[in-house]
C-alpha cells in the first residue's frame, strides 16, 4: 500500500496530535517524522521551524470553534458561545495556552476569531473602540479559566516522568489543607466535601464570571444608551 504523501496539512494534524500527548516540551521533528512515517527532513521542505510549526499547529485549532449568525442571535448568546466555545478548545488543547507566553502566534484561524469578536460587541451597541476593549477583556479572562486544567495535564506529565504523580499531589493537597486550616474562611469550607475538593477550582467558575462580565457590560451599556 502506498504511503500517503506527506503534505503541510497532514504535518500539522500530526502536529497538533503530538502537542495533545506531549505538550510543548514533547514536540520535536524527529518525533514527528516517526508519527508521520518519514524523515524529520522531509518535513522542513514544507515547515521550516519548530516555531512555525507551533504557530500554525496553534492557528489552526482555532477552526474547531464556531462562529455565531448574528444575524440570527442576540449578541449576548453569541458572546457565551464564542467564550464557552474557546475556553473548551484551549481545555482540548492545554499546549495552546502555554504557547501564548512563549511564541508569535497569528493567522487566519484566530484573525477571523478576533474579527467576530468586534462584530459581537458592535452588535451589543459598544463604539468601535469599546467593543475591542470589551472582546479583550472576554478573551484574556477565558485564557485565565483555562490556565487550571491546563496547567493540571501539564503538572501531571512532568510529575509522571519523575515518580508517582498520584501519590505527589495527595501529599501537596494534604499539606495545602494543612496551611489552610491556619485561615479563618479557609478552615470555614474544609468540610466533609471541601476538604476533599480544596485544590479544584469551585464548579462553574467560568460559566460564573463570564455572566458577570456579560452582566457589567450590559449595564455599562444601558447607561450609555438608556432605554427612552
Amino acid at each position: 500500500m502506498p504511503r500517503e504523501t506527506l503534505t503541510a496539512d497532514r504535518i500539522i494534524r500530526a502536529a497538533i496530535e503530538l502537542l495533545d500527548e506531549e505538550g510543548l516540551d514533547g514536540l520535536n521533528m524527529r518525533s514527528l517524522g516517526a508519527r508521520l512515517g518519514s524523515a524529520a527532513t522531509a518535513i522542513y521542505w514544507h515547515v521550516k521551524t519548530k516555531d512555525d510549526l507551533v504557530r500554525l499547529a496553534g492557528d489552526a485549532i482555532w477552526q474547531e470553534v464556531e462562529i455565531s449568525d448574528l444575524e440570527a442571535t442576540d449578541w449576548r448568546t453569541a458572546a457565551t458561545a464564542q467564550a464557552t466555545g474557546i475556553h473548551a478548545m484551549l481545555t482540548r488543547h492545554p499546549w495552546l495556552g502555554q504557547a501564548f507566553g512563549s511564541h508569535l502566534l497569528y493567522g487566519p484561524g484566530k484573525a477571523r476569531h478576533d474579527d467576530h469578536s468586534l462584530a459581537v460587541y458592535e452588535t451589543a451597541g459598544f463604539a468601535p473602540a469599546d467593543a475591542d476593549r470589551a472582546a479583550t477583556t472576554v478573551l484574556v479572562f477565558v485564557l485565565g479559566s483555562a490556565l487550571a486544567p491546563a496547567a493540571q495535564v501539564s503538572l501531571t506529565r512532568r510529575l509522571g516522568r519523575s515518580g508517582d504523580a498520584e501519590r505527589q499531589l495527595a501529599d501537596t493537597v494534604a499539606r495545602s489543607i494543612e496551611i489552610a486550616r491556619e485561615f479563618p474562611r479557609l478552615r470555614e469550607r474544609l468540610g466533609t466535601d471541601a476538604a476533599v475538593d480544596y485544590a479544584a477550582t469551585p464548579g462553574n467558575s467560568f460559566e460564573f464570571g463570564l455572566q458577570a462580565i456579560l452582566d457589567g457590560f450590559e449595564a455599562r451599556l444601558a447607561a450609555v444608551h438608556p432605554a427612552g
